[in-house]
């Protein structure tokens, strides 16, 4: 009873637009103090989640993607993808994955990559005769590739809230990062066959030299970064340390970087992380209270009653998930969440690993739905579009997404093949 007051308090909260931060930690001080818990605990609860080296990772990160946004290294990647797809029908489509994927081995945060890349695909695509609303909704679509495909912030969160390693979650999130550019490729054959209109070109005569040239130095940060890892070389919060460097160095060689430049990235990376550090602190009291009240416990029971199959679980776990990312930011979804279903899925066999692979694209997908849609809200800003615009063009790439997930979620050996192959 006690746990449905602070959940159901937090949900009040959340729906009169309280910060979500706040709105998590304002009915679990209640708690504290109406369980006669001193403050000095809740403090403490709360500061030894965000104490930890791997989350060190975190801001590191979010530098990197930062700072590829500043330093015209999307722009690079645009260039290149267009040498490669530009000549197919509908080649743009194509053109807006491959910037996603080849950003998403830099960003590690959707809203990242919605925010660099969006604001040059959208008015690329549109010109070149494209409608609006499927521009906007592929650029919201792939933008989900980023937090999936490491480095990936909400692994990283994930890693460190349940325990496992982080280079083997870095791994198991390559195939599904994949597939799901995959998916949306395969949306983007079968719209444009009837796009006739759409014709590719062929780049012109030194263009294609110029642009491998241009990505040679971007196409290094993820060779560094996913190498140094997946080899032992670092650990992913010395990688991302590397990154930043790398990235740096890459800004002042391409000569985008100065003081008022600098200056921006540090404001931006400091905002971006100290909130993701209060999500995370709010949300670890909240993990804590909800161990308090054996929530978890409560709810093995009840599903264990339901059914004995791993897979069912797991599709009910689908089903919940997508629900509280409609409403949840995926950081603080993600250390809610974890504490309460993590020790559920292993009582029905579920890797751990394979199982946050599955929460991040399900959590993933919540960032494309209303009411909170987080992609949605900072595409509609970057292009000065209606959110309800954004989301009409992307609800059609919710079906690949959802049949990637499903197929992630029945065939665990597609997660778990490159951790096992690599021994992580």
């Amino acid at each position: 009873m006690n746990a449905l007051l602070v959940v159901s308090g937090i949900l009040l909260l959340l729906v009169l637009r309280v910060p979500i931060a706040f709105a998590i930690l304002g009915p679990c001080m209640a708690y504290m103090a109406l369980t006669d818990q001193s403050t000095g605990l809740s403090l403490r609860t709360a500061a030894q989640e965000i104490d930890s080296f791997p989350l060190l990772a975190v801001p590191l990160f979010v530098l990197v993607g930062v700072t590829a946004n500043h330093t015209g290294i999307a722009d690079r990647i645009f260039a290149f993808a267009q040498v490669l797809f530009g000549r197919v029908r509908a080649g743009l489509g194509y053109v807006n994955i491959g910037v996603s994927l080849g950003f998403a081995w830099m960003s590690g945060s959707a809203l990242a990559d919605v925010a660099g890349v969006g604001k040059m695909t959208v008015p690329a695509m549109t010109d070149r005769g494209y409608s609006r609303r499927f521009s906007l909704g592929l650029t919201a679509a792939s933008s989900l590739i980023g937090p999936v495909m490491p480095p990936s912030i909400p692994a990283i969160v994930y890693a460190s809230v349940a325990t496992v390693s982080t280079a083997a979650l870095f791994a198991a999130a390559v195939v599904p990062a994949l597939l799901i550019a995959s998916g949306l490729a395969v949306a983007v054959f079968i719209w444009g066959r009837r796009q006739h209109h759409l014709a590719g070109r062929r780049p012109e005569r030194g263009e294609v030299g110029s642009a491998v040239l241009r990505v040679l130095g971007p196409l290094g940060a993820p060779v560094l970064l996913l190498g140094g890892i997946l080899s032992g070389l670092f650990t992913p919060t010395e990688a991302a340390a590397v990154g930043a460097a790398y990235v740096f160095v890459l800004g002042f060689c391409y000569r985008k970087l100065d003081l008022r430049t600098l200056w921006r990235i540090a404001v931006e990376t400091a905002t971006t992380a100290a909130s993701i550090a209060i999500i995370l602190a709010a949300s670890g009291l909240l993990g804590w209270i909800l161990a308090r009240e054996q929530v978890p416990q409560d709810i093995a029971t009840v599903l264990l009653g339901l059914t004995d199959s791993p897979v069912v679980f797991l599709l009910l776990v689908n089903v919940v998930l997508i629900l509280i990312g409609t409403v949840l930011e995926p950081v603080a979804a993600l250390v809610i969440t974890v504490p309460v279903l993590l020790p559920v899925a292993v009582q029905f066999g579920v890797d751990p690993v394979h199982f946050g692979v599955v929460t991040i694209v399900n959590l993933m997908i919540g960032l494309l739905t209303p009411p909170i849609g987080g992609v949605l809200f900072v595409l509609g800003s970057a292009t000065r579009t209606p959110m309800q615009e954004v989301f009409r063009g992307t609800a059609p790439f919710l079906l690949p997404l959802l049949a990637v997930l499903a197929l992630l979620t029945v065939a665990p050996e597609l997660v778990l093949f490159l951790p096992e192959h690599l021994d992580l």
